[in-house]
């Protein structure tokens, strides 16, 4: 974990940065690369994977509005697991479009959302707010750099 306090302008620019990047990669793969599974152990596809990154998206920013109202939202490894798991089944067969669209509006929201925080509600919920903006900014990359590797061997 970075030790770098940044403001919410620098991770919203965080978030952007590393959105653009999936999507210029999802954009320039081929139709086979999109649809496969190439990452061992991972049954998903290409498009499933990057779609993910815009569900993930959603669920990280409706958990910021809660705790910005006050709520304290559970937040476990299961819950992730079966938010991930609808959203394999619901998300199969999208386009590199569609999915790019998706990416594009999902982070507009979570964009828009972190850059109008005030500094101190990064701090909210024990730090969560912030960590669910680090997390944001990499998830992104993470999943990029995870099926380029595995694609490109």
């Amino acid at each position: 974990m970075n030790d770098e306090v940044l403001s919410p302008a620098q991770h919203a620019a965080a978030i952007d940065d590393s959105r653009q990047r999936l999507c210029d990669f999802a954009l320039g793969c081929t139709d086979e690369q999109w649809r496969s599974a190439p990452i061992e152990g991972d049954p998903r596809s290409v498009s499933v994977i990057t779609d993910h990154v815009a569900h993930a998206y959603e669920y990280l920013a409706g958990w910021i509005r809660g705790m910005l109202s006050g709520e304290s939202p559970e937040v476990t490894s299961d819950i992730v697991d079966g938010l991930n798991a609808e959203h394999a089944t619901a998300a199969a067969g999208l386009s590199q479009r569609q999915v790019t669209d998706h990416l594009k509006s999902s982070g507009d929201a979570l964009i828009t959302l972190i850059s109008g925080l005030e500094p101190s509600q990064l701090e909210l919920g024990g730090g969560r707010v912030s960590r669910f903006a680090e997390i944001a900014a990499r998830h992104a990359d993470a999943h990029r750099s995870e099926i380029e590797a595995a694609i490109s061997s």
